[in-house]
C-alpha cells in the first residue's frame, strides 16, 4: 500500500504511463489549476475574514477568475455598464507562463524518441485551454466581473501555445530570434557586418534590458523611501483592517513587475500616464484625481522636474556593461565566413572593424526597443472608461528612449573596449592583436615615435649640458666643456 501511494500517477507505467497524450493532457489540467488555484485561494479566504461582504462564494470565485484571465492578458469587463479592464497583473502573467514552459520541457523529455512525441506537447496545451474555456463560462453571465468569451479564449491559448512550445524546444538548439538575427547580419556589407556576432548581440541586449529593469527598481524603491518619509497618500487604504489590508498588499505585490516596468520608462524620460491628459516624467508631471491605491502613492508631486532629472542618468550606466561586451567580442572575433566552410578559410583572431562594431551596438539597441515596446504595452491597459481609459507606458515612446540611450552609450563603449583590448593583447600601443597591423597608418605611425624619440634625445642632451656632465656632445663650434679635475681640464 505504501508503495502505490508514494509513486506518482502519471509515471506509473500501467494504462495511463502506456498513454502518453493522456498523461500530457493531465500535465496541462493539472497546471492550469495549480495556476488558478494559486488566485483562488487567497481571494476565498479575504472572503471569509471579510465581515459584511457584499458577495457570496460565487462572486468571490467569479472575482479569482478575472484575475486568472486578466493575468493572461485577456481583458475583462466590469460593472452593469461593462467597463472595460484591460491592466494586466504580470505577476500572474510570469507564474502562469513559467508553469507551462516548465510543463512544456517536462513533456516534451519524456516523450522524445517517441513515436508522435510533439501529440503530447500539443496535449498539455488543451489541457490547459479546456480550463480555460470552464473559467471563461463561469465568469460570461451577468455579475460585476464579465469575461469576453472569444477574446479571452484567444488570448489564453496564444499565450499558453507559445509558453509550450518555448518550453518544448529541443536542447541545445539556439535560443529563439538568434537565427533570424544572424541572416540579417549576413546580409550587411563586408565591411559593416559584425562577423558571427549574432550570439552576442543578443547577450548584450539582454544586459541592456535588465539594466533598465535594475533603474526601474532602484526608481521605485527611492519613491516608496520617499513616500514612506513623506508620509503620502494612500493611508487611507489601511483604515478597513486587516482584510483591506492584505487585500491590497496582495494586489500590489501581483502588479510589482508592472510598477518596476513604469519605473523604467519614468528613467528613460517618456514616462508614463495616470490616466488621458496626464504624464509622468523627469520633465514635468501633470496629474488628476487618481484612485486611492498605495502604488499611486509613490507619484511624485505635479510640477517641473526639477531635481529628478538627475534620473535620466541611469539609464546611460545600464548600457555601459553591453557595451564591454561587444568591444570585446569585436576585439576577439573568430569565426567562419558568412559563406560558411566552403566559402574560404577559417578568419581566426580577425577583428571587426570599427564600423562593424557601431552596428552591432545599433543592433543590441533595436532589440532593446522592440521589447520595451511589448513590455510597456503588457503593463498599460484600461482600468475604466473615460479619463482611466489608459495608464502606463506609452509603447513607441518607450522603444524609442530605449533603443536611443542603449545605441548611444554602448557604441563608443563598445569602440573603446575594441580598442584597448586589442592594444592590450598587442603588448603595446602601436598594433593590432596577433595580426601585426598598425592601428593607425605606417608613414604617420613612424613619423610620432621619430619625433618622440628625437625629443626625448634633445631634453637628455640639455639637462647633462646644465649639470656639466663629461662627454656632452656640442654643437660644431663650440669649445668641449669638461668636468674640473679631468685631464686637460682647468687646474684646481
Amino acid at each position: 500500500m505504501t508503495q502505490l501511494t508514494g509513486r506518482p500517477i502519471l509515471e506509473a507505467p500501467g494504462e495511463l504511463g502506456a498513454r502518453p497524450v493522456l498523461s500530457a493532457l493531465l500535465t496541462g489540467i493539472r497546471t492550469a489549476l495549480l495556476g488558478l488555484s494559486v488566485v483562488t485561494v487567497p481571494v476565498l479566504g479575504l472572503w471569509v475574514v471579510t465581515p459584511f461582504a457584499d458577495d457570496g462564494a460565487a462572486g468571490a470565485l467569479r472575482l479569482a477568475s478575472a484575475l486568472w484571465l486578466l493575468g493572461h492578458g485577456a481583458p475583462v469587463l466590469r460593472g452593469p455598464v461593462g467597463v472595460p479592464l484591460s491592466v494586466a497583473p504580470l505577476g500572474l502573467g510570469l507564474l502562469a507562463v513559467g508553469q507551462l514552459y516548465r510543463a512544456g520541457g517536462r513533456v516534451a523529455a519524456r516523450s522524445a524518441g517517441r513515436p508522435g512525441g510533439r501529440g503530447g506537447v500539443r496535449a498539455v496545451w488543451a489541457g490547459y485551454v479546456a480550463v480555460a474555456c470552464a473559467v471563461v463560462a463561469q465568469c460570461a453571465g451577468a455579475g460585476e466581473f464579465r469575461a469576453r468569451v472569444v477574446a479571452d479564449l484567444a488570448v489564453v491559448a496564444l499565450v499558453a501555445g507559445a509558453a509550450v512550445a518555448a518550453g518544448a524546444r529541443r536542447p541545445g538548439a539556439a535560443p529563439a530570434g538568434v537565427e533570424a538575427l544572424a541572416r540579417a547580419l549576413a546580409g550587411l556589407p563586408e565591411r559593416v557586418r559584425p562577423t558571427g556576432g549574432a550570439p552576442v548581440v543578443r547577450v548584450a541586449a539582454l544586459a541592456a534590458g535588465a539594466g533598465l529593469l535594475a533603474v526601474g527598481g532602484l526608481v521605485v524603491a527611492v519613491a516608496a523611501v520617499l513616500a514612506a518619509v513623506g508620509g503620502g497618500a494612500g493611508s487611507a487604504v489601511f483604515a478597513g483592517g486587516p482584510a483591506a489590508v492584505a487585500g491590497v498588499l496582495l494586489l500590489t505585490l501581483v502588479l510589482l513587475p508592472n510598477t518596476v516596468l513604469w519605473g523604467a520608462a519614468y528613467a528613460l524620460g517618456p514616462g508614463f500616464a495616470v490616466g488621458a491628459g496626464t504624464v509622468v516624467s523627469p520633465v514635468r508631471t501633470t496629474l488628476g484625481p487618481v484612485p486611492e491605491f498605495p502604488l499611486f502613492a509613490l507619484l511624485p508631486e505635479p510640477g517641473a522636474g526639477g531635481w529628478r532629472l538627475a534620473v535620466c542618468v541611469l539609464p546611460a550606466l545600464a548600457g555601459v556593461v553591453p557595451g564591454l561586451l561587444l568591444g570585446r567580442a569585436a576585439a576577439a572575433d573568430g569565426g567562419l565566413p558568412d559563406g560558411g566552410p566552403a566559402a574560404g578559410p577559417v578568419r581566426a583572431g580577425v577583428p571587426w572593424p570599427v564600423a562593424a562594431t557601431v552596428v552591432a551596438a545599433l543592433a543590441s539597441g533595436l532589440l532593446v526597443g522592440g521589447a520595451a515596446a511589448g513590455l510597456g504595452w503588457l503593463a498599460g491597459g484600461a482600468l475604466g472608461a473615460g479619463r482611466m481609459a489608459w495608464l502606463g507606458p506609452v509603447p513607441w515612446w518607450t522603444a524609442l528612449a530605449a533603443a536611443g540611450w542603449v545605441a548611444l552609450v554602448s557604441a563608443p563603449v563598445a569602440v573603446l573596449a575594441r580598442s584597448r583590448a586589442l592594444r592590450t593583447a598587442a603588448g603595446g600601443p602601436g598594433r593590432s592583436w596577433r595580426s601585426g597591423v598598425p592601428l593607425v597608418p605606417g608613414a604617420l605611425a613612424v613619423t610620432a615615435r621619430r619625433g618622440a624619440l628625437l625629443l626625448r634625445a634633445r631634453a637628455y642632451g640639455a639637462v647633462t649640458r646644465l649639470a656639466g656632465a663629461p662627454g656632452v656632445p656640442t654643437a660644431p663650434g663650440a669649445p668641449a666643456v669638461t668636468a674640473p679635475g679631468a685631464p686637460g681640464g682647468p687646474a684646481r
